[in-house]
């Protein structure tokens, strides 16, 4: 898949005609695939491209932060990349591309930089400066640069509508199996495994404390069913995200135990994949009822991952 970066004037399309999605493909949930579905439905023998923005707009345009990521960016990226396109073109929104208005944004970056023929976007898209620019917009500049313009409706799952906000939103209130439904899969964190006090090992359920990715939504405090891929093996496990209170307290952390595996796991990237939430975090009065405890959370992790 090839990789377009920097000066759209500098991009290489090899005089081929493009078939283009333009979104931030947060997340790359259902509905940004609904839109990339129907370009690629009708992008016959085009290359097929994904333009994506490597700092949020929302970031320049207010001046305030983004709001929290679903997916880093090189995770958007391969996550497009196994949707089967050819290429993926990260802009990186700044100050400049801000000013731009909606006829230079199509003529820098659509036009001259990928010699587009189709785009496809959101029926709610906007673009250009103070988001002057919208479908129509589109619609009308291709009249004059001939390329067409597909207009996907939001996708509606029993009556919620699939946006990135909404799965922010079930995730950050421990709704993980109703994101994974908008998603089209597991709400994911890709980390590193890093020491912690070992205080799981001396009850007899050692934890592999994992890192946070900066700036990525992270869901609400509480035990989950989770599944961890390490090194290309997939494991069944419980996560706690959460302060861990039955032991006084601290910063918010994840740990995962693995189900019916006990390895050193320092320094391995692993990626957690929030299944269902089972319960939330709770301050114990002793060891011995924590124990009780992570012993049914474990029983009903089975049950909730059980093929």
């Amino acid at each position: 898949m090839k990789l377009y970066r920097n000066d759209p004037s500098s991009w290489d399309t090899d005089s081929q005609r493009t078939a283009l999605a333009i979104g931030v493909f947060d997340g790359v949930h259902r509905g940004h695939a609904a839109v990339l579905s129907s370009l690629m439905e009708r992008s016959g023998e085009m290359s097929v491209v994904a333009m994506t923005f490597a700092t949020h707009p929302d970031e320049v345009v207010t001046g305030m932060p983004a709001p929290p990521a679903l997916a880093p960016l090189d995770r958007r990226i391969e996550l497009l990349g196994d949707l089967g396109l050819d290429g993926v073109a990260v802009i990186e929104f700044d100050e400049e591309v801000r000013q731009l208005s909606p006829e230079s944004f199509i003529k820098a970056y659509i036009v001259d930089g990928l010699n587009t023929a189709l785009v496809s976007v959101g029926e709610d898209f906007r673009f250009g400066y103070l988001a002057g620019g919208s479908v129509d917009t589109l619609r009308i500049c291709g009249a004059r640069f001939n390329f067409d313009v597909l207009s996907t409706p939001i996708v509606d799952l029993h009556g919620t509508e699939v946006r990135s906000s909404s799965i922010r939103a079930a995730v950050a209130s421990g709704s993980v199996a109703l994101a994974a439904r908008m998603l089209g899969r597991p709400f994911e964190i890709d980390g590193v495994v890093v020491p912690g006090d070992a205080r799981g090992r001396t009850i007899g359920f050692p934890t592999a404390n994992i890192t946070m990715p900066d700036r990525l939504v992270r869901p609400a405090t509480g035990v989950y069913a989770v599944q961890c891929e390490i090194d290309g093996v997939r494991y069944d496990g419980v996560s706690n995200v959460g302060t861990r209170p039955t032991f006084g307290g601290g910063d918010e952390t994840i740990e995962v135990h693995l189900l019916d595996v006990d390895e050193d796991l320092y320094g391995k990237s692993v990626r957690v994949q929030f299944i269902d939430r089972l319960r939330n975090e709770q301050r114990f009065t002793s060891a011995e009822t924590l124990v009780f405890q992570i012993k049914t959370d474990i029983e009903q992790a089975r049950s909730v991952l059980a093929p």
